[in-house]
């Protein structure tokens, strides 16, 4: 599987960039799945469910399945987190995964940038990050993007990864 992420810091852009990327991706005939990180704790589930009161319970994994999808919830009640490599070996075969966050991994990357934020750009200190996508003009020794310009994000990163 082809892997490619998407990183930047909080209200940098990256969950709409990588939903925009999905789309058009997609559009293409090409096969994506996701991979998204959070740092903070999460539910897929909502307490009174079935699949809540089993977790609660105490289950270590609760499949949640019907004709439309399956959902596979793992506590890891005290486990270190599984590294971005397990996780990826989870997935069924796509044509290119898209990874939101996990910036310090070593795939390569294009970071979302908004300059409202304040915040530095990752790009400079990180080779990994082989582009950015941004709502201002950066001069950079890698390409830069309009941040709202998907196609052009897409195209990059499709020729990166050979698709």
């Amino acid at each position: 599987m082809r892997i490619y992420g998407v990183v930047g810091w909080k209200n940098a852009g990256k969950t709409g960039l990588m939903e925009r990327l999905v789309t058009e991706i997609t559009s293409r005939g090409i096969n994506v799945s996701t991979v998204k990180h959070a740092h903070h704790t999460f539910d897929v589930d909502h307490p009174g469910k079935d699949s809540h009161r089993h977790r609660v319970a105490g289950a270590s994994e609760v499949l949640l399945a019907s004709r439309n999808r399956i959902a596979l919830m793992q506590e890891l009640r005290g486990a270190d987190e599984p590294p971005l490599e397990a996780l990826l070996a989870r997935l069924s075969p796509v044509d290119l995964v898209l990874v939101e966050g996990y910036k310090r991994d070593a795939h390569p990357k294009v970071e979302a940038h908004r300059a409202e934020t304040g915040n530095p750009l990752i790009a400079p200190g990180d080779p990994t990050i082989r582009a950015v996508a941004s709502d201002t003009h950066l001069e950079l020794d890698r390409p830069v993007f309009d941040l709202n310009d998907t196609r052009s994000v897409a195209d990059f990163i499709l020729t990166e990864v050979g698709l």
